[in-house]
C-alpha cells in the first residue's frame, strides 16, 4: 500500500532565506501526524509545497500516489491558515458549490449540508450569509467545505487558530472522526497541546528542518526525571513543607495538586519518598515528557541556534496564546 503522503529531500528558498531543508516525512494511509513547532518554523511552507501552491527547488514529493495534488484533487480536503468563504453568499449554498468543485453533485451535496451544520453545533445557518456569521463560526463552516466531499486526505494548517474553546473542542472532535472514517490526516500546528492529545504520530520542524520523527506512543513512554507530581491527601497541605525537602528546586501549585521541580543531577526515587514522608501523598509519579519539553531539549540543549530555553519557551507561550486571540 502506498504512503498518503512522501516528502523526498525537499528543499525551499525565498531569495536568501532557506524556509525548507532537507524535508524527509512518510505519511501512512490512515494515521494522524501532527506537524508541529513554533511559527515561522517552515510548517505552512511544507503544506504549501504538498497542495501545489508552492514548488520546491529540489526534492521529490508524492500525493496520495501521484506525482502532485494537482492530479488528485478531488481527494484532498485542505484548511489554508488564510481563512476565506465567499462572503456574500449563504452558507447552505457556500457549501454546496465547493462540494461540487470536488465533485459531488449538487443533490447529494444540499442533503449533507443540514446534518453535517447539525454535527458542528451551527443548526439552521444554511440560510445565513456567510458575512452574517461570527469569526469562530464562520472558521467552522470553512472546515465543513474542506471535508463535505468525505476527502481521503485531510491537510489542516492550523485549524485552532483565533478559535473559542468551544469551537476548539467541536473542531478536534470532528477531525478525529474524520480520521476513524479512514482518511489520511496532516494537522499542522504550533500549539504543542493540541497535537500532544489527538496525534499518533508527531513531526516537529525547527528552522525549516525537521528535528523529531516519532510516534506518540513512544514519546508517552518517556518520563521526566526531573519533575514529580504530587497531589496531598489534605487540600490544606503547605507548599513550603514539600518546597523543604532535600533536592527540591521549585514547586509550582495548580487546583490542590504540585508540579515539583527537582534540582539537577537529583535522583528522584529518594526525593519521592522524602517528600511522602513529609506529606502524606493521594498521588504521586514522575511526569511524563510534554511535547514542548522534547522540542526544547533538541532545540535548546543541543544549542543549534543559540536560543535558551526559556526564549524557545516564551515563543512557544506568546504563539499559543496567539492562537487563542
Amino acid at each position: 500500500m502506498p504512503a498518503a503522503l512522501e516528502l523526498r529531500n525537499l528543499r525551499k528558498t525565498f531569495g536568501k532565506t532557506v524556509a525548507v531543508e532537507g524535508m524527509d516525512l512518510v505519511v501512512p494511509q490512515g494515521a494522524l501526524y501532527g506537524v508541529i513547532g513554533p511559527n515561522g518554523a517552515g510548517k505552512t511552507t511544507c503544506i504549501r509545497m504538498i497542495m501545489s501552491i508552492l514548488f520546491p527547488d529540489s526534492g521529490e514529493l508524492s500525493v496520495l500516489g501521484r506525482r502532485s495534488a494537482l492530479e488528485a484533487k478531488d481527494r484532498i480536503g485542505y484548511l489554508p491558515e488564510e481563512r476565506g468563504v465567499y462572503r456574500k453568499m449563504k452558507v447552505g449554498a457556500f457549501l454546496t458549490y465547493m462540494a461540487q468543485l470536488k465533485g459531488i453533485s449538487a443533490e447529494d451535496a444540499a442533503s449533507r449540508v443540514p446534518r453535517l451544520l447539525q454535527d458542528i453545533a451551527l443548526p439552521g445557518v444554511e440560510g445565513k450569509r456567510c458575512e452574517d456569521l461570527s469569526k469562530g463560526m464562520l472558521q467552522r463552516v470553512q472546515f465543513l467545505s474542506a471535508v463535505i466531499h468525505q476527502p481521503d486526505l485531510l491537510i489542516l494548517d492550523e485549524p485552532f487558530s483565533g478559535q473559542d474553546p468551544v469551537s476548539v473542542r467541536l473542531l478536534r472532535d470532528h477531525i478525529l472522526k474524520e480520521n476513524r472514517r479512514g482518511a489520511t490526516v496532516l494537522l499542522s500546528t504550533h500549539v504543542m497541546a493540541n497535537a500532544e492529545e489527538m496525534c499518533q504520530h508527531v513531526v516537529m520542524i525547527h528552522q525549516g528542518r525537521k528535528v523529531l520523527d516519532e510516534a506518540m506512543a513512544g514519546l508517552r513512554r518517556q518520563f521526566d526525571p526531573r519533575t514529580i507530581l504530587f497531589e496531598p491527601i489534605d487540600p490544606d497541605a503547605k507548599p513550603s513543607m514539600l518546597a523543604a525537602v532535600s533536592g527540591v528546586e521549585r514547586v509550582e501549585g495548580n487546583d490542590g495538586s504540585y508540579r515539583i521541580t527537582l534540582a539537577a543531577g537529583v535522583d528522584p526515587a529518594p526525593v519521592m519518598a522524602r517528600l511522602a514522608a513529609a506529606v502524606a501523598p493521594a498521588r504521586i509519579e514522575l511526569a511524563r515528557r510534554r511535547l514542548e519539553d522534547v522540542f526544547i531539549g533538541i532545540v535548546a540543549d543541543g544549542q543549534r541556534d543559540g536560543q535558551s530555553a526559556r526564549a524557545l519557551r516564551e515563543s512557544l507561550a506568546a504563539g499559543a496564546e496567539g492562537a487563542m486571540a
